[in-house]
């Protein structure tokens, strides 16, 4: 009886779990906790948070249990990740979801999302410097656009090994907006500046918001081609959005479709985070390189809209420039929050989305370029 007794507890995830098991729960306890009492992007970290539980539980290898094993449940719903078939999914409920008249109101702003991205191509150059593959340092680079499924697909193409770290520490800076950002913000700008009341946008019409995102997959397709998967799909759920005629699928693509896809790639990535394989002085130097990506295309937008105010009258608010990072919303809400705390009556939120959504262009043409040049 005492012999069978041992037996099945060796084979229970007690026996066979290590510190390094006990560390990654703790982690993704701290990812639910700040989800859900926190608020932190909850749709993204309580998935995220749970499917790092749910992978750092210890189990025999060739049970077909583990998210690495070809015959696991797991694995295939891993698949969506590494294939790259979630993020344009989540790129089609985005563009269902954006309304581009902020943008194009006031086109000058768009420049501020793609001052932003040179967190991409700096952080990058750095990731080489320190040894990385050209490949791995591609993927490490794009967490500066704060854009977790931008991330997650190149990463899918160019460092499937790393699209655990990656996607972890792209979708934490993500969550950690609100906390990162100010201080580089306050840094940066003055109080006078961050005083400056911005113009009400002109309106624009909807034949404009409709023809727009037709244009503008052309213009960014054909500069970015490897971008094509991911800004294919942003603007045909944006035309979706606009057509009214196809509402219903507009509804479908903003709500069932990434939501659902949402669950999948955050369970899915979390679980990826296995202790042997995600605790790794790699992975730490992958989210210090990830924290100064992000960090250098926040400073990047702020510096760019100050450089804009020298040639331009009607001056830009450079608390815009922060919003270039493509965290949609909460980066824009950032801008509003640190803008309404010297002046409760200057609303910047609505001008800030079109650096925000600009972002979201300018990190799938980065990433588009780096593949491109990668291969």
């Amino acid at each position: 009886m005492e012999n069978m007794f041992l037996e099945f507890f060796s084979n229970t995830g007690y026996a066979m779990a290590d510190y390094r098991h006990v560390i990654m729960i703790a982690i993704g306890i701290i990812f639910i906790y700040l989800g859900i009492a926190k608020h932190y992007e909850p749709l993204l970290l309580v998935p995220i948070g749970f499917g790092i539980l749910i992978g750092n539980i210890p189990v025999f290898k060739g049970l077909g249990l583990g998210i690495y094993e070809s015959n696991s449940v797991l694995h295939y719903l891993y698949f969506g990740v590494t294939a790259g078939i979630y993020p344009p999914l989540i790129f089609l409920g985005i563009g269902a979801m954006t309304d581009f008249s902020t943008m194009l109101a006031r086109p000058l702003l768009m420049l501020l999302g793609a001052a932003a991205q040179m967190g991409i191509f700096l952080t990058f150059l750095g990731a080489l410097a320190l040894g990385f593959a050209p490949n791995e340092a591609a993927s490490i680079g794009i967490i500066g656009g704060a854009d977790g499924p931008t991330a997650i697909f190149l990463t899918a193409k160019l460092a499937p090994e790393l699209i655990g770290p990656i996607a972890v520490a792209a979708y934490s800076y993500m969550a950690l907006v609100p906390v990162i950002q100010p201080p580089i913000m306050r840094l940066l700008t003055t109080r006078k500046e961050r005083l400056i009341r911005m113009e009400e946008p002109r309106l624009v019409g909807k034949r404009e918001k409709m023809i727009f995102p037709i244009i503008g997959f052309l213009l960014c397709c054909f500069l970015a081609p490897a971008a094509l998967p991911l800004l294919g799909m942003l603007f045909f759920g944006n035309l979706l959005k606009e057509a009214v005629v196809t509402e219903r699928l507009a509804v479908a693509a903003r709500n069932a479709i990434i939501d659902s896809v949402t669950i999948l790639l955050g369970m899915t990535v979390g679980a990826s985070t296995q202790a042997d394989v995600f605790l790794t002085p790699q992975s730490v130097g992958i989210f210090v390189l990830g924290a100064v990506s992000f960090g250098v295309a926040t400073a990047s937008g702020l510096i760019f809209a100050k450089i804009i105010n020298l040639f331009v009258k009607s001056k830009i608010n450079p608390l815009l420039g922060a919003a270039g990072v493509s965290a949609v919303p909460d980066s824009a809400r950032v801008v509003q929050m640190v803008g309404q705390e010297e002046d409760p009556t200057n609303f910047l939120l609505m001008q800030a989305m079109a650096p925000n959504v600009s972002g979201v262009i300018g990190s799938a043409i980065g990433a588009g370029i780096l593949w491109s040049f990668m291969n």
